[in-house]
């Protein structure tokens, strides 16, 4: 298989990849996810809770605890319910801001 160059324009690249695993669509499917959060009740004041934990300096525990909620969840709440490793995974990328964020100081 051929690898893509990193100079490359995303959507060339993303071409260029036979994912294995459908990660293309899964992204996309996350994607959708995390759009949808953001019009829900929680959000509509276009401040979230997540974002006063944050500010607060307890964003990394709040995330990867949440990580740990909905993993212990699936299957239990629900059946194995996609909708909870959906929140793994956005609950991951927000630690992934927090860590960047802490890098940044």
């Amino acid at each position: 298989m051929m690898l893509p160059e990193p100079s490359m324009n995303f959507l060339d690249r993303n071409a260029m990849i036979d994912y294995k695993y459908n990660e293309d669509a899964l992204i996309k499917e996350l994607r959708e996810y995390v759009d949808i959060t953001y019009g829900q009740h929680y959000s509509q004041d276009k401040v979230q809770t997540t974002e006063f934990v944050i500010d607060a300096g307890h964003g990394e525990g709040f995330c990867l605890g949440n990580v740990i909620k909905y993993t212990q969840r699936y299957g239990k709440k629900e059946g194995k319910n996609r909708k909870d490793l959906l929140k793994v995974l956005h609950y991951g990328l927000i630690a992934l801001h927090v860590h960047d964020l802490e890098e940044e100081k």
